[in-house]
């Protein structure tokens, strides 16, 4: 009777850990043995998030004690919004715009609003690069109007940030030939000579604006200051870049444009000290995300909010004012 009584105690106490590692924290980053696993939701593997997201997992596997963090490829700043509001990631990659969409219930997440999503830290600007051919005579924003011009796939967010600016600019799309293309269409149609201009949103130099300067003559259309501070003050996810000279093959001046802000957002759920240990242990390893993309050299703790479109998460919060 007693070796049965051993063998049931000890039947209920490995259901028990079981049930216990199988759980999750609640907290953002579920945690198991000890071990607090961080999933990481990025971007398609040739893009610029993945690689950063793998030089983040081996930072915070490194350098904190339990941290469990893998990358995974997904497809990018909608996706990963979905995921993290389902729980199935704990950090993400996303544009700061489609952020602030997610977080007001706008654009693509109109009538799906997520309140609890919070940032922990802007990183570099990705670019509204519009691109011309030359030959078409294109100068300004204005000078748009009556031409093909792609716009991006509906409903991405390319195409809401060449809504509004077009609109800024007193264009709607009556106004052009509006062509709803995604990024690679737009750039295959661009350099065929089947549309006049194209919207693209990446950080720069962009491989696909390179490719089509080395075959045609371009122009990169400018967003100037008046412009800019009038989408500015609609739009405040916005920030001013400006393109240096020679980004692109015939490209002999600086250009000025608008970005939004590629950055790492969580969910309010994530505690405060994980939060605060995943931002701080980033920002003092930025050698090793440097070496991961040419990108993330532009990751610097004094941007760390530049662009900033929603709440910044307590943790992140405490390490910048620490920062001042």
């Amino acid at each position: 009777m007693g070796k049965k009584l051993t063998a049931l105690f000890l039947a209920v106490m490995l259901l028990a850990v079981l049930v216990t590692g199988c759980g999750s924290s609640n907290s953002g980053a579920q945690s198991s043995g000890g071990q607090k696993f961080i999933n990481i939701a990025t971007g398609g593997t040739a893009g610029t998030y993945y690689p950063l997201g793998a030089a983040l997992a081996e930072i915070w596997n490194s350098n904190i004690k339990g941290a469990n963090a893998t990358a995974q490829s997904t497809g990018a700043s909608v996706a990963n919004i979905n995921l993290l509001k389902d729980g199935k990631v704990d950090v993400i990659f996303v544009q700061n715009d489609i952020a602030y969409y997610a977080a007001n219930g706008t654009e693509m997440f109109k009538e799906k609003k997520y309140e609890d999503i919070r940032g922990l830290a802007t990183l570099y600007p990705e670019t509204i690069q519009i691109v011309a051919l030359e030959s078409k005579g294109i100068n300004t924003v204005e000078d748009l109007k009556g031409k093909k011009v792609a716009v991006g796939a509906a409903g991405s967010g390319t195409e809401a940030n060449a809504r509004q600016i077009l609109a800024a600019a007193g264009i709607t799309y009556n106004d052009i030939n509006v062509q709803y293309l995604s990024f690679s269409e737009a750039a295959n149609n661009l350099k065929d000579g089947n549309i006049d201009a194209a919207f693209l949103t990446a950080g720069f130099p962009t491989a696909a604006v390179q490719d089509i300067s080395a075959q045609h003559k371009i122009k990169l259309i400018p967003v100037d200051d008046t412009l800019a501070d009038k989408i500015i003050k609609q739009y405040p996810f916005y920030t001013k870049t400006v393109i240096p000279a020679n980004t692109y093959n015939g490209q002999t001046d600086d250009v000025k444009a608008v970005s939004v802000m590629s950055m790492l957002a969580v969910s309010s759920k994530m505690d405060e000290d994980t939060a605060y240990n995943l931002v701080k242990t980033m920002y003092e390893h930025l050698d090793r995300i440097a070496a991961a993309h040419a990108a993330g050299k532009m990751i610097k703790p004094e941007n760390g909010q530049q662009g900033m479109s929603i709440t910044l998460h307590p943790g992140a919060e405490k390490y910048f004012k620490e920062k001042k």
